[in-house]
């Protein structure tokens, strides 16, 4: 048998004729990994004077003998590790098998004592003390971690999916919908690091990991206790990701996690970093730069979505958002993430709605479907059962219709009032001559309702009504006792009514996208793009 080997230091090519007593024992070493130092040793043996083939064989076996046992996993009691999954500059991850019945699947982190210093040292420490205490359903759970003469072990929880960054890769960019679900995970985690104290200081999607569709935190070689008055100095992660303050070596704080959550939003919606460069000098000057983040041009964002990454890549550390407003953002709404809660809350409003609408409320009826189907979406993403989720589905198209149903009934009950109080609504504009800026709410007032029975349902719509009614509060605020407070009053009520409907046709709408849309599991999809780091 003929073996070539490539070089992987050149483009020397060389081959060797093979005994074929050897041949056997040669094919259990082929995948063995070849690095530049094993090739030469490799090469040498070719390269020797001898020109018989039994003594150039036991020369490549030798050779191979070494390589094979130079890239070989650690040896542990309890586990059998096999492929690597990673390296770093302290560490390499295996996936690894509990030798026990089980046959559990987990990761094993490999920490060479040789390779630490006092400061990776204390920052390992730091790590293991973290994951020991804590326990998310979004954060990797350490399970154990053992030493040796040679080597630190840390046992984590195996996650099948890969990481995020392959998932994005995969895609390119993701729907708004599903960079939406990985967000609100991602949130949920931080939430419950930053009740903690805990920093991550090192985000980025290499260090988010995919278990089925569920995203896990990982790596929290850099993380930190810190509170929200500490402030630190140290460079700490990854470059792309890192906000400003860091890079510029400023004093920083904890809301640096802020900015990097930012980064890994605008890239998994866009398919690249805000500042993705060439090298890292390049990289410097855009981080440096006093220019304002702006997204590219033609994108296609909502308006939630679109004001949550401007603040959170705000560059000036005081004037970017808050832990406290990120989980709170529209956009992110924690409470509509989708967990084992998700099915038993829209239950309970659904069971108010119908009930509201055999009273014949109608109005409240459509308001309680509409929440009822913000809760039933995520619902859906979260079972994980084909069969459930498709029941569920069916379900959630038969409240979607009534919603339907009911929003023409009250879109015509709105009507007719409107048309009703068409003469009050004369009269307080007579009644408002001396004030222009109520005059000018009005015609703002007269402006969304027009749009809206165009069929314009949209944000810039519902922007015409908020504008409207906060000029008309404050004027309401000012307005002594008499008939035209009165009027103003019911004007109020009545255009809060209709924005509050819009808002809900709205959702309405989304929802029914998002129910035609999932139609795949996540999971199913992670698993078909995305292969083991």
């Amino acid at each position: 048998m003929q073996y070539y080997i490539q070089s992987l230091v050149g483009n020397s090519r060389f081959e060797v004729d093979l005994d074929p007593q050897l041949t056997a024992r040669v094919h259990r070493r082929r995948k063995c990994k070849q690095a530049s130092h094993s090739a030469t040793v490799l090469f040498k043996a070719l390269d020797s004077s001898t020109n018989n083939t039994w003594d150039k064989s036991l020369l490549l076996l030798n050779a191979l003998d070494g390589m094979a046992s130079s890239f070989a996993p650690p040896k542990l009691a309890d586990f059998i590790l096999t492929e690597k999954l990673g390296s770093g500059t302290y560490a390499t991850v295996y996936k690894a098998y509990r030798k026990v019945d089980s046959r559990e699947v987990v990761a094993v982190k490999v920490v060479s004592k040789k390779s630490l210093n006092r400061t990776s040292m204390e920052n390992l420490l730091t790590e293991i003390e973290i994951l020991k205490t804590v326990r998310h359903p979004h954060i990797v759970q350490l399970k154990d971690f053992q030493w040796d003469s040679e080597n630190i072990y840390l046992i984590l929880e195996w996650c099948s999916g890969g990481d995020l960054s392959r998932f994005i890769r995969s895609r390119r960019i993701l729907p708004e919908r599903v960079a939406r679900r990985f967000l609100q995970q991602i949130a949920c985690a931080l939430q419950f690091l930053n009740e903690r104290n805990i920093s991550h200081l090192d985000l980025k999607p290499q260090n988010i990991l995919l278990s089925g569709n569920v995203l896990k935190l990982a790596d929290f070689g850099f993380a930190q206790y810190m509170s929200p008055w500490d402030e630190q100095s140290a460079l700490r992660g990854s470059p792309l990701y890192m906000a400003p303050e860091m890079v510029c070596r400023r004093q920083y704080d904890a809301r640096v996690d802020l900015w990097s959550v930012g980064v890994i939003l605008y890239e998994a919606l866009f398919g690249r970093a805000p500042f993705a460069s060439r090298s890292y000098a390049e990289l410097e000057d855009k981080i440096r730069s006093d220019k304002p983040i702006e997204l590219p041009v033609g994108a296609r964002v909502s308006r939630d979505c679109r004001d949550l990454l401007l603040r959170l890549l705000e560059r000036d550390p005081a004037t970017r958002m808050s832990f406290a407003q990120f989980f709170s953002h529209p956009f992110v709404d924690l409470e509509h993430m989708p967990s084992n809660e998700s099915l038993g809350k829209a239950k309970a409003l659904v069971l108010q709605a119908v009930q509201k609408d055999q009273e014949g409320e109608r109005a409240a009826a459509l308001s309680l479907y509409c929440s009822a189907l913000e809760h039933f979406v995520p619902a859906i993403h979260y079972e994980a059962d084909r069969q459930r989720k498709e029941a569920l589905r069916q379900k959630v198209k038969q409240y979607v219709s009534r919603a339907e149903e009911l929003k023409a009934l009250v879109a015509s009950d709105n009507k007719i009032s409107f048309e009703e109080g068409s003469s009050a609504r004369d009269i307080l504009r007579e009644m408002s001559r001396d004030q222009p800026r109520l005059l000018a709410a009005l015609d703002l007032a007269s402006a969304a309702i027009a749009r809206e029975e165009m069929g314009e349902e949209d944000y810039d719509t519902l922007d015409l009504y908020q504008q409207s009614l906060g000029e008309m509060l404050l004027a309401l605020a000012a307005e002594p006792q008499g008939r035209k407070r009165e009027l103003l009053h019911s004007e109020i009520k009545s255009l809060m009514t209709r924005a509050e409907c819009l808002k809900e046709n709205m959702k309405m709408r989304e929802t029914k996208t998002d129910v035609s849309l999932d139609r795949e599991p996540l999971s199913e999809s992670v698993r078909t793009s995305c292969c083991l780091q």
